[in-house]
Parts: structure tokens; sequence; C-alpha cells
């Protein structure tokens, strides 16, 4: 009897694993399916499948979604002639805008918004659907927010530049804005210059006047810069107002200390000392959004001030090259500042081109690092890499067939240093024949 129970208890706990295993398979085959068929949905609209994994693991609420109203939501995005590229961002970063509901109230009252505001890019659609997703707010409460921007005076232009650059501007109160504004005014900046102020740099909006802007203005009048030069400087470029307290300073102490040759130096400081320092800040950013800590983006500056003379966009290009075609990282650029000083197409692209070349033949059998191939001499990189090789005179262009030591001086320079020859009268004979007799006498 125990025997015919102990059996039938052991059946039972089987049928209830094997049910259980069955179950288990079952629904996550019906999860993987799921995951295929969304997958497939968010491609069709364009999105990249690199990324829909990641995505839709991190955002389960879509597999409850119905694939349907799903496919409605995405037709609605487009149909605001978002670009796509826009809206793939906007999606990953803010998912909660796929919600029916809330793309429905905006599709209805979207014409109204268009009407009573001015005719907004796809850009600041993309924005105001973020901030309306962000901040809880509807197309109507959006509109009244804007026409805060038109009651302070601003035109139309800037509004729209200040909802595609800083749309966060929206959720702030009237007398902030206008707190920023009056400390303009204030300031110093022509009324008819504010337009263009918050045009060029709208983020300006959202720092606060007694503990950002006021004490910034202090920082740099005690560094001795006039009111008027300091003046000058944020209508010609609103950007110097975005430096955090204490970074103008580490920057000017920076250009103080640089030890370089003069004409460098005059090339960094040839527009003023205050245009010079908000430079240095823009290239360690740059510096620092490639992955340097700020320290060593300053240390990367005071070791290679070459770097200030060229534009964000031939150091960004440089930074590329050096990380997806070179396949160096960024810290290279701590003991290597001098790639980021030399010329680009004359010397780091071909010298490039040659090592890369005689890697694939086999002919360097050690590891070539970024300093063997910035900091030799363009005669030293030649005689090491280029003649022995003859195919890599082509490969190096055309520095390789003038690669030479150049002489100091011109030749027959000499001639212009040698003293003038002069006929000797008979007065000139008499007059050295006297001075001759007194010197012995």
């Amino acid at each position: 009897m125990a025997v015919r129970r102990r059996n039938a208890l052991i059946l039972i706990s089987t049928f209830s694993t094997n049910f259980s295993t069955i179950s288990h398979h079952h629904h996550h085959t019906s999860h993987y399916r799921k995951q295929i068929s969304l997958a497939n949905l968010f491609q069709s609209f364009g999105f990249p499948s690199s990324n829909l994994h990641h995505f839709l693991s991190h955002n389960p609420f879509l597999f409850n979604s119905d694939p349907s109203h799903l496919r409605k939501s995405l037709s609605t995005l487009f149909s605001f002639r978002i670009p796509q590229k826009t809206l793939i961002s906007l999606v990953h970063d803010c998912p909660s805008v796929l919600e029916p509901q809330f793309l429905h109230n905006w599709e209805s009252a979207f014409p109204k918004f268009k009407s009573n505001a001015f005719n907004p890019s796809p850009l600041m659609i993309a924005n105001l659907l973020r901030c309306s997703r962000k901040f809880h707010l509807n197309p109507l409460q959006l509109s009244q927010k804007v026409e805060i921007f038109k009651g302070l005076g601003f035109s139309d232009n800037v509004t729209a530049r200040v909802l595609e650059e800083f749309p966060s501007a929206v959720v702030m109160t009237e007398d902030k804005i206008a707190g920023v504004i009056d400390f303009l005014v204030e300031f110093g900046v022509p009324r008819d210059e504010i337009d263009r102020v918050v045009r060029l740099y709208p983020r300006v909006l959202g720092f606060g006047v007694e503990d950002r802007l006021k004490p910034l203005i202090h920082e740099m009048r005690g560094l001795g810069f006039s009111r008027r030069e300091i003046k000058a400087e944020v209508v010609r470029d609103p950007g110097i107002l975005g430096m955090e307290i204490g970074e103008f300073s580490r920057c000017l102490k920076l250009l103080q200390s640089l030890k370089c040759r003069e004409a460098v130096k005059e090339s960094i400081l040839g527009d003023g000392l205050v245009r010079a320092c908000f430079g240095v800040k823009l290239r360690v950013d740059c510096l620092c959004c490639h992955g340097l800590i700020r320290r060593d983006a300053l240390k990367v500056l005071w070791k290679e001030p070459r770097l200030m003379s060229y534009e964000l966009e031939d150091i960004e290009k440089k930074i590329e090259f050096l990380v997806q075609r070179m396949k160096y990282g960024v810290e290279c650029l701590h003991e290597v500042p001098e790639y980021l000083g030399v010329n680009f197409e004359k010397q780091i692209v071909p010298r490039y081109n040659v090592i890369e070349y005689l890697k694939g033949k086999g002919a360097i059998g050690f590891e070539v690092g970024l300093k063997d191939i910035i900091k030799p001499t363009r005669l030293r990189f030649y005689n090491l890499y280029v003649k022995p090789y003859p195919e890599c005179e082509k490969i190096y262009g055309r520095f390789s067939g003038k690669v030479e030591v150049k002489r100091k001086h011109p030749d027959g320079l000499w001639k212009l240093f040698k003293p003038k020859k002069f006929s000797l009268t008979s007065k000139d004979v008499k007059n050295m024949k006297a001075f001759m007799d007194s010197s012995l006498v």
C-alpha cells in the first residue's frame, strides 16, 4: 500500500515537473516570437537592427503592446515629418512617446498648435514631444509656454532656435527668463542685441543670475579684464557665458605658462586674451568628449600649443582618424600630443599609409606605436621607412623626393656680409703714416 502511494506521488511530481518545463518552454518560445515580430516592425520603419535587441530588452512594456497600435504610433510620428535619424533617437531616448493616447492627443491638437505658434521645424517638434512626455504637458500647455517667449519680446526665429537647442526652456518660469534678460541689459548688452545673444547661445536662459552669471563676470573682472572688453566678447560669442566658475582662471593660467615659439603664441593671442581663454575651453571640451579627463586634456594643450590654432573640425577629424582608421586609443594623445599639432594631409596620412604598406608586406617585424609615426623628423622618417623601399616613394607622395637637409642660409648669402672695398687716397695714406709714427713715440 505504501509502495503504491509512493509511486503515485512520484508520478504526480514527474507530471508536474514536465508540465512546468513545457509551460516554461512555451512561454520562452512565445516571448522569442514576440521579440522577432517587434524587431521586424521597428526595422520596417528604418530602425537599425544592431540596437534593437538592447532597446527591446530595456523596454519590456513593448511586449504587452498591441502591434497594430505600435504601427499606428510609429506612422503618426513619421507624419510629423521628423527626419528618420532624429525620430529614432527620440524613440530610443523616450520610448513612452509611442503611447497611443499621447500621440492621439498630439495629432488632434497639432494643427491648432501650428497655427497658434509658428511653423515649427521637425527638430523642434521632436524636442517638444520629448518635453511634453517628460514634463507631462499637453500641446495646449506647450502653446501657452511658447507665448511667454513672444511676450518677452523674442522674435519667432529666436523662439524657434531656443526650442531646437534648449527645449527645457519651456518649463522655466517667466520671471527666471526675464531675470536673465535684465542681467544682460544691466551688464551693458543693448536690448536690440539680446535677440542675437539668445539665438547664438540659447542655453544662457537656463543659467542662474546669482549663482552662475554674476560670479563668472566677477571672476573675469578680478583677473584684470575691463567691463567693456568682456561685454564685447559676450556679444560676439555668448558661449563664453557657459564657462564654469573657475574655468576661465584655469584657461588663463595655461596661456600664461605656455612655452612655445613666438609665432605660435601670436596666432593664439591674436584676437585677444578673452577669446583665447574661450578657445582653450572649447578645445578642452572637445578632447573630453572623446574620452580624455579634463586634467589630461589641459596637459595635451599645454604640451602642444599648436593645437589651439586649429579649428575644432580639424581636431575632430584627426581624432576620428586616430581611433577609427589607425586603431589607437584616445589615451595615446597624452603621450603623443604632437599628433594633434602636425598637418593632417602632409604628415599624418602619408606616414600612416607607408607604415600600413610595410606591415602588409611583412617588412616591419615590430610593433609601431603612434610616437614612432609622428615624432621622427621628416628626414629621419624618410631614411627609416621610405628610402629602403623604392615603392614607398609613390605612397609617401610629393614629400619623398624633396627630403634633404636644408641649409641655414641660401647660397651666396656670405657675399652680402663681405666688407665693401674702398680705394685708398693719398690723404688716407698720409693719415695712416702719421698715426703709426705717433704710436711708436
